[in-house]
């Protein structure tokens, strides 16, 4: 006789953990599958390129609302200092006034006209212009000058007012744009602690690479103005046509454009920090800045009002070393032209002010500061 007896059923826990097993298996498959491959060095490089640029354009806008609010605070400083002088001298001519009033009322009695005018509603009286009638030509004039000053005072809070309020929206800006350069900044960091220690080093080295590069073409430049400054007319005519157009481009662009080229120059290997115009330490529109004052020429303090600190130089062949050089669409970096196609510049956070080719930028246009 057959045998009907069920077949042996799996247990509740051995289903449990071969379905564990199988979704966990699933899981990795799937996560191996769409796990993005690790970015290469160029990658990582172009995204933090791109992060330092815009970290760059904050700190402009940063240093504007820097600029912007010390100017502010001058005006609020300035507005506060008249409004205490005006309450001092209101406050004597009021004073002055009320000798007088003690005078008549010892001599007789207060004018009554008078009495309104020094009640606790003193404006009241100015509004009954038949009670000057009442008073003599030196109070008259008193009391028009202590209107006056009143007014002048109303005007001169309002306007310190608007200020203050100018002041405090500046200074709103200047934490948000501060905020927005840390974030890229640290963004930019993390993806260079993606790299490995050797990757890491293989950018530096190349960056190094670049900028000895940049430097032997300034030197360069430098060596063939000094050549040209040393000669004093020799009889080789062709020598000189032949060097003529090296020679123009390495002259310095005025004497003060060579003062502040100089200054740049002493201050090469000092640390890119944004917000920052020296001594030790520059972001790009704080050296140019720092190194014209220098020369006693003061400039404006961000690369975009740089712009116009002098006159407008549109071909790079135009160029001659100390004119100022402007990069990118909205003008958010500039550096110093150095000659031979090269800038000398503070680059970016995690490098130093050195020479760098003009090309490595998109280049706008110059300005020869004269």
């Amino acid at each position: 006789m057959a045998s009907h007896r069920r077949p042996k059923q799996p247990s509740r826990a051995r289903v449990t953990v071969l379905t564990a097993t199988a979704a966990a298996a699933v899981a990795l498959t799937s996560q191996t599958a769409q796990a993005d491959p690790k970015p290469s060095k160029t990658d990582v490089k172009a995204k933090v390129d791109k992060l330092y640029e815009e970290a760059e354009k904050a700190t402009e806008k940063l240093n504007g609302a820097k600029e912007q609010q010390g100017k502010l605070q001058k005006q609020v400083d300035n507005l506060q200092d008249k409004v205490a002088r005006g309450q001092d001298e209101l406050n004597d001519l009021r004073d002055d006034l009320g000798s007088v009033a003690s005078a008549q009322y010892r001599s007789g009695g207060m004018d009554p006209a008078l009495q309104l005018f020094l009640s606790s509603d003193p404006d009241d009286y100015l509004d009954k212009a038949s009670a000057l009638d009442q008073i003599g030509t030196k109070q008259t004039e008193a009391i028009n000058e202590i209107q006056g000053k009143q007014r002048a005072l109303a005007q001169q809070r309002k306007e310190a007012q608007e200020k203050l309020g100018d002041l405090a929206d500046t200074r709103e800006v200047l934490g948000s744009k501060k905020r927005e350069v840390q974030t890229k900044l640290g963004d930019a960091q993390k993806l260079l602690n993606s790299l490995t220690a050797q990757e890491r080093a293989a950018l530096k080295a190349e960056e190094a690479r670049e900028a000895e590069k940049a430097k032997k073409a300034a030197d360069r430049a430098a060596d063939t103005a000094e050549k040209a400054a040393s000669t004093n007319g020799g009889d080789d005519r062709a020598s000189r046509d032949t060097d003529r157009a090296d020679v123009s481009e390495s002259k310095p662009s005025s004497g003060r454009a060579s003062s502040a080229y100089a200054a740049a120059q002493s201050v090469l290997g000092k640390p890119y920090i944004y917000g920052t115009s020296g001594p030790n330490s520059f972001d790009c529109s704080g050296l140019t800045s720092w190194a014209f004052a220098q020369a006693n020429i003061s400039i404006p303090r961000t690369s975009q009002a740089q712009t116009g600190a002098g006159a407008r130089i549109n071909s790079q062949s135009d160029l001659q070393v100390g004119d100022l050089v402007f990069f990118y669409s909205d003008l958010h970096h500039v550096g110093f032209y150095a000659g031979n196609g090269q800038v000398l510049h503070a680059p970016r956070t995690g490098t130093v002010v050195r020479y760098e080719s003009i090309d490595n930028m998109p280049y706008q246009f110059g300005v020869r500061v004269g």
